[in-house]
């Protein structure tokens, strides 16, 4: 990649632990557009530190996507281009990003994806279970009851299970899937 579109969101793919795992698109990516649309500007930032890149950044987020979604759109209408990256992998899976891709797509706006590294996609390829077929939950719901809904429906299925938890809450999604899932359900 020479030179970035203009008018253009490029969807940037972030390392989920080690720095060096982004891609040289990314980077370049990253060097080239006007304005770097951020989860958090201060992880961002080291990001951006590590590898020298100065281009500024915008804080967008779950707590200000609404507000900024009409503020990118506009930038963008005017001929910008948007990097939209998130703390860890890949903006829009389970992390912000889709309603600003959704905004792009309905004004015609050009959206680009620049693929990295993924966590849902990286377990699964090293958990020694079957990779063929598998469902991607995402997050599960906070609330309990919801929660075990959830895992119920998901109780009868073969197919591989990949959901994201915070390590601060592992311990207890682990016994979740464990009374609703059964002790024989390989986790």
């Amino acid at each position: 990649m020479s030179e970035v579109n203009s008018g253009t969101l490029y969807i940037v793919g972030t390392p989920i632990g080690n720095l060096e795992d982004i891609t040289f698109r990314a980077i370049k990516t990253l060097q080239k557009v006007d304005l770097i649309a951020a989860e958090d500007t201060r992880h961002t930032g080291k990001l951006l530190q590590h590898f020298q890149i100065q281009t500024p950044q915008l804080s967008y987020h779950q707590h200000n996507e609404q507000s900024r979604i009409p503020e990118l759109i506009e930038k963008l209408s005017q001929g910008k281009t948007i990097a939209l990256v998130t703390d860890a992998g890949m903006p829009g899976i389970s992390d912000p990003g889709y309603e600003l891709v959704k905004a792009c797509v309905e004004a015609n706006i050009s959206v680009v994806p620049i693929p990295g590294v993924t966590a849902s996609i990286t377990a699964l390829s090293a958990c020694g279970l079957p990779t063929n077929k598998f469902i991607f939950i995402g997050f599960l719901p906070t609330k309990i009851k919801l929660r075990e809904e959830q895992l119920e429906k998901l109780s009868n299925s073969l197919e591989t299970i990949v959901l994201y938890e915070s390590p601060y809450k592992l311990l207890q999604t682990l016994e979740d899937l464990e009374k609703v899932l059964g002790k024989d359900r390989k986790i």
